[in-house]
């Protein structure tokens, strides 16, 4: 598919928004029981014998207060600060819950499950980096097969996937998906690591095993489309995202991408309706306000195109594209000055934008400022010319590679020595 310009992918109008510290609905980890905490080797009181009742009364409150009181007698029992975390885990307080399990490890606790306790907390509570640092240590230990060894590997999958390492999380996530391969949550987080990391046989192959778990996945058809549309098939990525609206057509951002790359392939009559449905979905979906204002441009419907560019502007004025249409909107009625001030923004938006350094170069000669015009248009052609230069080093690169290797010298002949 050819492009419009490097401003326009997927990724630069953020369509797929990479997730921070956001896991995919469906994936729950249960806090690994510590009923064999129960042997400490602590002389039992009525205070501890106390609380172990309460906690299996499910009365947390009132075991939480009886584990204090157990401490006041022994302030240096690991069992009753690991506990202490669970109580405070299993009320959803997993913040809370980190003191007294790093507490419980520090008295030098070898309690059965309380690192992976820790780990788990950390990363409940959103600190996916320091949960990885208590798991990757258990899955080194972990027997290869074991269930502890799919959980801790489903877990490193999601830390590296929570703080956007999707590198690194493909090869726990492909190995999470082979334990479980009817997982649409881990599937799904796989797909968009391959879609981040540019594998695109890998988006491919992993949405293929989402649509035979789930044949009417809207999103899996999404995830593929992308992928077709990074590998330059346009037909193909326009076939996937009509599948996706057929499958769901609520489903966020479907009919913006579908009305895209058509929009992209210059197909803006076609694109119109796309953009319209997106915003019936939602009204204030800035991009799809943005890209249908600029269909109507292309297609000489500009009295309609003025109002939607001024409402995406107030809803994300991000947008390069809605500032340099609205530029021509301006510069069109005769509004030179503000004309001036959408392509400024879009400057600071897009500073090594060929087009607008051009388009400012020419609206600053049509109000007679020729030094200002001057150097914008200078920096056009340095863009441009650094562009050229990038590829044709690139290309040459690429030359001298495929070039078979020299000849190694011949050896001297024994007549010669």
């Amino acid at each position: 598919m050819k492009k419009k310009s490097n401003r326009h992918s997927f990724q630069a109008n953020g369509l797929r928004r990479r997730p921070a510290h956001c896991f995919p609905a469906g994936i729950v980890f249960l806090l690994v029981a510590v009923a064999a905490m129960a042997q400490s080797g602590t002389p039992p009181g009525d205070a501890r014998q106390s609380a172990i009742a309460l906690e299996q009364q499910g009365r947390n409150a009132d075991a939480e207060a009886a584990w204090r009181l157990y401490l006041k007698s022994h302030p240096s029992s690991s069992e009753a600060y690991a506990h202490l975390g669970l109580l405070e885990a299993r009320q959803e307080h997993y913040q809370d819950a980190i003191p007294f399990y790093r507490k419980a490890l520090a008295l030098g606790s070898t309690l059965p499950g309380l690192q992976m306790n820790l780990g788990l907390a950390l990363f409940k509570a959103g600190q996916p980096r320091q949960a990885l640092a208590e798991f990757t240590p258990l899955l080194k230990r972990a027997p290869a097969g074991s269930p502890e060894r799919q959980r801790l590997t489903i877990l490193a999958g999601m830390c590296h996937y929570g703080l956007g390492e999707y590198a690194q999380a493909v090869p726990f996530l492909k190995q999470a998906t082979a334990d479980d391969w009817r997982n649409l949550s881990l599937l799904m987080a796989l797909a968009h690591s391959c879609l981040w990391t540019k594998q695109l046989q890998c988006v491919l192959d992993t949405d293929r095993q989402i649509l035979t778990v789930n044949p009417d996945s809207a999103e899996a058809d999404m995830l593929a489309g992308e992928a077709l549309d990074e590998m330059k098939d346009s037909k193909g990525a326009i076939a996937q995202f009509r599948a996706a609206v057929k499958a769901d057509p609520h489903l966020p951002d479907v009919h913006f991408g579908l009305g895209y790359l058509l929009w992209v392939d210059s197909q803006y009559q076609d694109a119109m309706p796309e953009f319209k449905a997106e915003l019936e979905n939602d009204p204030n979906h800035a991009q799809a306000l943005t890209y249908l204002a600029d269909s109507q441009m292309k297609l000489n419907q500009l009295e309609h195109a003025g109002p939607l560019l001024e409402k995406a502007e107030q809803v994300d004025p991000r947008i390069e594209l809605t500032h340099l249409d609205l530029a021509t909107l301006e510069d069109g009625a005769g509004r030179k000055d503000d004309a001036l001030n959408e392509l400024l923004t879009d400057e600071k938006l897009a500073p090594n934008d060929v087009d607008v350094h051009w388009r400012l170069g020419r609206i600053y000669r049509s109000m007679g400022r020729k030094e200002e015009a001057t150097v914008e248009m200078n920096k056009a052609k340095s863009i441009t010319q650094a562009a050229d230069t990038a590829l044709v080093n690139k290309m040459s690169s690429g030359a001298k590679t495929e070039q078979p290797p020299a000849p190694e010298p011949a050896k001297p002949s024994d007549s010669a020595k």
